[in-house]
């Protein structure tokens, strides 16, 4: 009898471990959210998206308001369609709001950051944010400074601002 009492209780001990890991698996990985598809819906065009993936959060100040739903391919203009799945509470976002492609650490997971607008009119489902910028590739930002190291040019070019 006090074999069997062991052996419920290991048995009993692995299974809460077990639960525990994957409890932590989905908070970590943020599955727990799934079905949060609740919120309104607006899109972003990008020349480029870099590593952006279905599920980045979208970000206002630092605070996650939403995530991104799909990733598209537009075939006329060839540019990614990003659409993003807004929570309700934030319902006031400025129709001249605009969108970027950041990137969270030095070689952290990309995703999008918003800037609110001026304006009195708000975005709602189905609205389109019309200023975007893209995502800064590291690899063409190298090959640009190594083909003006290759040159000669490694000074910096005059423009307006550095004068």
């Amino acid at each position: 009898m006090r074999q069997n009492n062991l052996e419920l209780m290991v048995g009993l001990f692995v299974a809460l471990g077990l639960a525990a890991f994957l409890l932590l698996a989905l908070k970590v990985s943020d599955l727990t959210r799934i079905g949060d598809n609740e919120g309104y819906r607006i899109a972003a065009r990008f020349e480029n998206i870099g590593g952006l993936k279905v599920r980045a959060p979208v970000t206002l100040g630092g605070v996650r308001i939403g995530r991104v739903v799909s990733v598209d391919l537009d075939s006329q203009t060839y540019e990614a369609v990003v659409t993003m799945s807004i929570d309700p509470r934030y319902d006031r976002l400025p129709t001249d709001s605009s969108a970027s492609i950041l990137t969270s650490g030095l070689l952290g997971e990309q995703y999008v950051g918003l800037e609110p607008g001026g304006m009195d009119r708000y975005l709602s489902d189905g609205g389109v944010l019309q200023l975007t910028q893209s995502a800064l590739v590291l690899e063409k930002l190298i090959g640009r400074v190594l083909t003006n190291a290759a040159s000669g040019d490694a000074s910096p070019k005059k423009t307006p601002l550095n004068e």
